[in-house]
């Protein structure tokens, strides 16, 4: 029995199938004549080169001649050719001297002779082989013009016409024998066989399960007799359920029969209780206004506290708002001091730079200078050998300052740039540990300069890390700064050592300096905010705090401190190899 929207699945298989075989050849095939076309054209192209290289010697002879005719010769024996559709000769002002057959015209700016051969695609399916007229004359090339040999794609189409025929018949044989085959093999082996399943089905007796099978004609071990052999273990396991569905029907009866017994049972000793939930209820009544009684004193004593709770309330909000107003104008004086740091460090660069640039600028001038003397000899013919030799030792000395000065501003900038750019960002990048604390103490060297003091970079070197470059420099930048400003007394060198090695997955950082050290009370204060020894002499006490934070939670370490008064003091920072 059909239904009236049935679809074949083995049609609409088919289908599918043959759809995507007709699109992949009708791909294929029409890559191949883009292809066979493409090859050709080239081929047409590379005909158009042996062209200029066949005719263009005698073609050039005859224009430095002025022998008009024997050119025209040439240009019709060009044409002659089967591949050539046109030929226009030109002269060196571009003007057309011979134009034969098809021609394109020329655009604006082509209004001189073609010095380099050039192939072109035009317009119209046309495309051209340019070269130029050149004739040597006294050992000099001369340019007499160029000529341009024209080809078109119906040339092309032409050579590869039986070629396309032959591929398109191909593919037309090809598709129907591929289309007889599909439709055999599935008529074959699905469409027969589904029916054959189908009918079998329609005809099963839904009582006698164990007595209905289904068998296929087909010998093949396939999809279909897994759905043979499936739908039979299911007929099978229909009939076990339809026993056990009876034998649990006569256990249902019996069951019954037990529960209206129960129910009687039931009956007379809901009678028994209901006595004594009588007597229980009183006692119920009496409980209730013992409870109201607590529950009105709880009313009171509640209403007492949630007014309590309201003023703790109260208070709780004006601290947080305090609390929240100090964290906000501690980050505001935590980023004013970052800022500062960074104003600092560019007005020390900038300074610095002057210097090179300032040598430079003087270079460049008495260079300049030199010019004009060796120019106005020249031009007075009064240049001598010694004038010469002199002006190149004086070029040579001021190359030579211009170079070291702007080797050196450019180091200045490289490491300032790459300092800064750390500072103002929270990216996460790899870098040379040794390598980079150089970049961060060259950074700084506008101020240590100004001092008798040093900084040691004693950082094992090829220690790569993968953290926050900017929190690392700012960590090193205000450790440094805090020893210029605080740890030495005036007059006394002092030293400022960076040290790191690498143990497992951890980077052991050590910084110190040897100057006079801190107490042991404010060592004990020492990270926290807003401490400092200079108040009133330009310190904020928020550099050690802003370490501490840094370290602890943008690069995820420890950090701690030990000093003994007049032995300097020590820094030691352990950090993650990788903050990932």
């Amino acid at each position: 029995m059909a239904d009236q929207g049935f679809t074949s699945l083995s049609r609409k298989l088919l289908n599918q199938v043959l759809s995507i075989y007709f699109i992949l050849t009708l791909v294929v095939t029409a890559g191949q004549i883009l292809a066979e076309y493409a090859n050709t054209k080239n081929h047409v192209k590379q005909e158009l080169i042996t062209v200029q290289r066949t005719f263009s010697a005698g073609l050039t002879r005859a224009i430095w001649e002025l022998n008009l005719q024997q050119a025209q010769a040439i240009a019709e024996g060009v044409m002659a050719l089967p591949m050539v559709e046109g030929v226009t000769v030109r002269d060196e002002t571009g003007k057309v001297m011979i134009q034969m057959g098809t021609h394109q015209n020329e655009e604006a700016d082509t209004a001189t002779a073609r010095i380099e051969p050039e192939l072109r695609e035009l317009s119209g399916g046309y495309f051209g082989y340019s070269f130029p007229l050149a004739f040597e004359f006294s050992g000099r090339a001369m340019n007499l013009g160029d000529v341009t040999i024209l080809s078109s794609r119906s040339v092309v189409l032409e050579r590869i016409k039986i070629g396309i025929y032959f591929l398109i018949g191909n593919a037309i044989i090809k598709t129907t024998v591929l289309i007889l085959l599909f439709v055999w093999a599935f008529n074959r082996l699905l469409t027969r066989p589904l029916t054959e399943l189908t009918q079998q089905m329609v005809v099963l007796d839904v009582d006698e399960f164990a007595d209905t099978r289904i068998k296929l004609s087909s010998n093949n071990n396939n999809e279909l007799t897994i759905v043979e052999t499936a739908f039979n273990q299911m007929l099978d396991k229909l009939g076990h359920y339809k026993q056990g569905l009876e034998s649990a029907q006569r256990d249902l009866l019996g069951a019954n029969r037990q529960l209206d017994e129960q129910n009687l049972q039931l009956e007379q000793e809901v009678a028994r209780k209901t006595s004594s939930l009588s007597r229980s209820l009183m006692e119920l009544d009496r409980q209730k206004m013992e409870l109201e009684r607590h529950q009105r004193e709880l009313r009171a004593e509640n209403e007492m506290r949630r007014r309590t709770e309201e003023e703790l309330t109260l208070k709780r909000n004006e601290l947080e708002r305090s609390l929240r107003d100090l964290r906000d104008t501690q980050a505001q004086l935590v980023e004013s001091e970052k800022m500062a740091s960074l104003g600092t460090l560019v007005a020390g660069v900038a300074h610095e730079i002057n210097t090179p640039v300032g040598v430079g600028v003087t270079a460049v001038t008495y260079l300049q200078e030199r010019i004009n003397e060796l120019r106005k000899q020249f031009d007075d013919k009064k240049l001598t050998q010694s004038g010469l030799n002199s002006f190149l030792e004086d070029a040579e000395q001021s190359a030579q300052l211009l170079s070291t000065n702007l080797h050196r501003a450019g180091e200045l900038i490289a490491s300032f740039k790459q300092v800064a750019v750390d500072q103002t960002s929270e990216a996460v990048r790899d870098l040379d540990l040794r390598v980079y604390v150089d970049e961060i103490i060259s950074s700084l060297q506008p101020k240590v300069k100004k001092t008798p003091h040093k900084v040691l970079n004693n950082v094992i070197p090829g220690l790569v890390m993968h953290c926050r470059a900017g929190a690392l420099a700012q960590v090193l930048t205000n450790l440094i700064m805090n020893s210029l400003i605080h740890a030495f007394a005036e007059g006394q060198s002092g030293e400022m050592v960076i040290s790191a090695h690498l143990d497992g997955n951890t980077v052991f950082m050590a910084y110190s300096d040897n100057g006079r050290g801190v107490s042991p009370e404010h060592l004990r204060r020492l990270f926290e905010p807003f401490f400092t020894t200079r108040r009133g002499q330009g310190g904020s006490g928020l550099g050690t705090h802003i370490v501490y934070n840094l370290v602890t939670q943008s690069l995820g370490g420890t950090i701690s401190a030990e000093s003994t008064e007049g032995k300097g003091l020590a820094y030691h920072i352990t950090l993650p190899r990788s903050c990932d």
